[in-house]
């Protein structure tokens, strides 16, 4: 039928480029970047926030206790470079390092880069929304200067500070919603969904390790997708507003 094919033929004038990353390896991957592992695997002693994926990290002990430090050396990177940050929004920078560093679960948005610190970054994962919606209420009332951090610091002193024509403002001034905050804090690292946690469709932050890690279901769904020929790797970046006529599609 017409609609079966409606799905793949997007899909197929949207593929425009493809990934360095061969195709099988999506589900159990580290970036290549600046602190990360070469492969992922077990560490029993990973700190405090970063502990949900000690059975399988691409993160060090170390790298995880550098990450719940006010001064890390990881990149040397200021949180409180407008006045103090609330301990509950920054139990969120925390989490979202602690994913960034150690999942080994994001294989799929995995994305090549030109960078002195790195040669790949993630690029539009599909967070579950209440990770976004916590992440903003809890920030509201904190202060920054900028609405995307990936750029435009001024680090002449070796960490960053805000430029001189950047005023520090409330989160909800620079963040006006949760997915200004989600999609724009680091360059669209992440996609704000509409999917739950535990809905497989949906990278969460938080997760109780004691249950699993509820990821991994969701990287194996979108890298099915890869695999089964029905996207190319970088067209994923686009699943998750198409996940519901896709797994239809794939279905039928």
């Amino acid at each position: 039928m017409a609609w079966k094919q409606t799905p793949l033929l997007l899909l197929v004038c949207l593929a425009t480029t493809c990934s360095a990353r061969d195709r099988a390896d999506l589900l159990n991957v580290c970036m290549d970047a600046k602190h990360h592992k070469t492969k992922p695997g077990p560490e029993d002693k990973l700190h405090d926030q970063c502990s949900p994926w000690k059975e399988n990290a691409c993160c060090s002990v170390s790298t995880s206790q550098e990450i719940h430090k006010d001064s890390s050396r990881l990149y040397n990177f200021n949180w409180d470079h407008c006045g103090e940050m609330t301990p509950a929004c920054k139990r969120h920078f925390i989490q979202d390092a602690c994913l960034y560093e150690c999942s080994p679960n994001l294989g799929p948005w995995i994305q090549q880069v030109d960078q002195s610190w790195r040669k790949e970054r993630f690029l539009d994962v599909p967070l579950c929304r209440e990770d976004c919606q916590e992440w903003w209420e809890d920030c509201r009332t904190s202060s920054t200067c900028k609405a995307d951090w990936h750029k435009g610091w001024d680090w002449t002193s070796g960490i960053n500070k805000c430029p001189d024509t950047a005023a520090c403002h409330t989160f909800q001034y620079y963040f006006p919603t949760p997915a200004s905050l989600c999609e724009g804090l680091w360059s669209h690292s992440y996609k704000v969904t509409n999917y739950s946690r535990g809905s497989g469709r949906c990278i969460q932050m938080w997760f109780d390790s004691g249950q699993g890690n509820p990821n991994e279901e969701v990287v194996k769904f979108y890298a099915s997708l890869v695999t089964a020929g029905a996207v190319t790797h970088s067209v994923v970046l686009l699943v998750p507003s198409l996940a519901p006529m896709l797994s239809l599609w794939l279905l039928g």
